[in-house]
């Protein structure tokens, strides 16, 4: 992304103390192989609005509980139906959210054309390319100012665990990880927060002149925050490190909370996890006290839908159903993210419970009863696996594919598979497939009963 723009396109607020955190994260003799080059391309103005909304939305009540559409949800309908394309060409608006038909990622990947608004400066657009795990890549149409929000609602995730930011100029703010054979790496600044550094580092050893590298480079950014993926910061926990950020923020997988309590051993910080998707931003942070994923947009209004596209009774699971958002850009209405849960009634904010990502899957059990893929990934949960597949096959034998970090854990992995699912025949194998996996999946013609 923006791989051919110049610095001062990509940071067009830039001042010298920016420039000299630039070189120090590129130039420090133990950095890795920068690959690509980005920049929060936020114009005076615009970092203005951004660091305006850093301050209210971390404290911003939420309008709605499940059930009890919002008053904001009304209008931003008929806006919708009046600047966006797609809706337009479905006549007037309807008076209620319900007689709205349902979309899906598919409907995106198709033709994300018509789903950008009509008053979008096209000029500024960001893409940001998605591949997910439903075999529909998609180009997600963002804007500077869209991009540079996320931060807000970090920082409403954090305010929850007790941690507000204060790294600023001269100092590293966010290390983001990968650990990938290829992966997009960077390094910018963030304007709202002193022109603090920012980086996307891949720990992956063939990014970088000497393994050991990793360990230093990250001791002397000595980064406030790091941000991650289960299956890089399980690498993360073999490193050497000996800095000790304020965070840990995982994204973009399911965090087991074997893994979390072993980070936060190891780091002596709060482990957030956060359910978040490029179309829509951050949605949720895991909260122990509350039993699931706190909700952390007030102007995203989620509904739990059957396959119908009808409303379940009130905590049944169903697909998560989302309508609002902060990307101007790509105004959604009954978008359905893939994934499920069961949508409760929270202190301020609502709370998605059992989270997972594509429909339910069931599996039988040796005595021929079924269990839910929840169930599975409840048997595994005090274990500190980063990346796991679990497959039934048509005779009903089971496949658990750990990475390799999870293979030392293969032993007692398969022994609480078989705790759950009795004398079932169980092999373990290598996973080695890098980034989002299907992870639940079956032959048997009643998985998705």
């Amino acid at each position: 992304m923006m791989s051919d723009a110049t610095d001062e396109e990509r940071y067009p607020t830039l001042t010298e103390a920016g420039r000299r955190m630039l070189a120090f994260l590129r130039e420090h003799p133990a950095a890795p192989q920068y690959r690509n080059h980005s920049g929060n391309r936020l114009l005076a103005a615009e970092v203005e609005i951004a660091g305006q909304y850093e301050q209210t939305i971390p404290v911003e009540p939420f309008a709605w509980q499940p059930g009890i559409e919002p008053a904001w949800l009304q209008s931003f309908i008929a806006e919708t139906f009046r600047r966006v394309p797609y809706y337009r060409a479905q006549g007037p608006a309807p008076a209620s959210l319900a007689a709205l038909p349902t979309i899906c990622r598919a409907d995106l990947a198709r033709d994300i054309v018509p789903f950008v608004p009509d008053d979008a400066d096209v000029t500024r657009l960001l893409n940001f390319r998605t591949t997910g795990t439903t075999g529909h890549p998609l180009q997600v149409p963002s804007h500077p100012l869209v991009a540079a929000r996320y931060l807000a609602y970090h920082k409403r995730a954090l305010r929850r665990f007790g941690v507000e930011l204060r790294h600023g100029a001269g100092q590293v703010g966010v290390m983001l990880l990968g650990f990938q054979q290829r992966c997009f790496t960077y390094v910018s600044v963030t304007p709202t927060m002193g022109e603090s550094g920012l980086a996307k580092l891949n720990l992956h050893p063939d990014d970088w002149r000497d393994p050991a590298d990793r360990s230093r480079y990250l001791d002397a950014m000595a980064p406030e925050v790091i941000s991650g993926d289960p299956i890089s910061f399980a690498e993360l926990l073999r490193l050497p490190m000996t800095w000790r950020p304020r965070a840990l923020l995982s994204v973009s997988m399911q965090l087991l909370p074997g893994l979390r309590r072993e980070l936060e051993a190891r780091f002596g910080c709060p482990v957030l996890d956060i359910y978040s998707m490029n179309e829509v931003g951050p949605v949720g942070v895991f909260d122990e006290r509350h039993g699931g994923h706190v909700l952390l947009q007030p102007t995203l209004y989620v509904e739990i839908l059957d396959a119908a596209g009808r409303a379940v009774p009130p905590g049944e699971r169903g697909e998560v159903t989302v309508s609002g958002g902060f990307n101007t850009c790509l105004p959604l209405l009954r978008y359905r993210t893939g994934d499920f849960a069961s949508l409760h009634a929270g202190e301020g904010e609502p709370v998605l419970r059992d989270l997972s990502g594509r429909a339910p899957v069931r599996y039988r059990r040796a005595d021929g009863s079924w269990v839910n893929n929840i169930d599975v990934t409840h048997a595994l949960q005090a274990l500190p696996l980063a990346h796991f597949t679990v497959h039934q096959d048509a005779d009903g034998a089971l496949t658990l594919r750990l990475d390799a970090g999870g293979m030392p854990w293969q032993a007692q992995a398969a022994a609480a598979v078989v705790q759950l699912m009795g004398t079932v025949p169980l092999r373990v194998e290598l996973l080695k497939e890098e980034g989002k996996v299907v992870q639940y999946t079956s032959s048997l013609q009643e998985a998705m009963g």
